[in-house]
């Protein structure tokens, strides 16, 4: 088959890795310790002077004493989101018991805000880890959530190779976000 080519300029920062992910034009006020600089979901999760501005920027929909939850740049389905602690830590044996319970609360929270907001009809939570396993970023654990419906595996992935993705970042972001 015929692979088609989609024109995606939005992702060449990501590509050159020049922080382009999240909160790449503000600079922390402050990062939590141990925090990797390098690493998006601890900017996401870092202090700003604009909190309101890093947050949009970032696409950060919550943050919580423990969590943040943000939109995932390069969604799977409309209203997918990356759920992580917000310390960084790479091995989920190290979570500590409160991070691990306001991560199901919250990964809960945003089943039940999405079912109603956008209308899914089922979920897939997932959570890889190390590399090997699929993690795009092994050093900082984070879960997927990703909103399902009937028949939303439609025919452009078989016949065109490519995924529609039916709301934009921007639109989901203002529906989502958590103030």
């Amino acid at each position: 088959m015929d692979q088609k080519r989609i024109w995606a300029p939005w992702r060449m920062a990501y590509i050159a890795g020049d922080g382009g992910a999240a909160g790449a034009a503000a600079e922390p006020s402050a990062w939590l310790d141990g925090a990797d600089r390098h690493c998006f979901l601890c900017r996401a999760a870092a202090q700003y002077a604009d909190e309101a501005a890093a947050r949009r920027e970032s696409l950060v929909v919550r943050t919580g004493e423990r969590t943040v939850t943000l939109l995932n740049r390069y969604p799977y389905n409309n209203g997918h989101l990356l759920l992580a602690p917000r310390r960084h830590v790479g091995a989920f044996h190290e979570l500590s018991d409160d991070e691990h319970l306001e991560a199901a609360r919250t990964l809960v929270h945003f089943t039940v805000r999405l079912s109603e907001l956008i209308r899914a009809e089922g979920f897939n939570i997932g959570l890889n880890l190390g590399r090997v396993a699929g993690a795009g970023v092994p050093g900082h654990l984070h879960w997927h959530l990703v909103p399902r419906w009937q028949g939303d595996a439609n025919f452009m992935p078989v016949t065109a190779d490519a995924r529609v993705i039916s709301q934009s970042l921007e639109a989901l972001w203002q529906a989502v976000v958590e103030d």
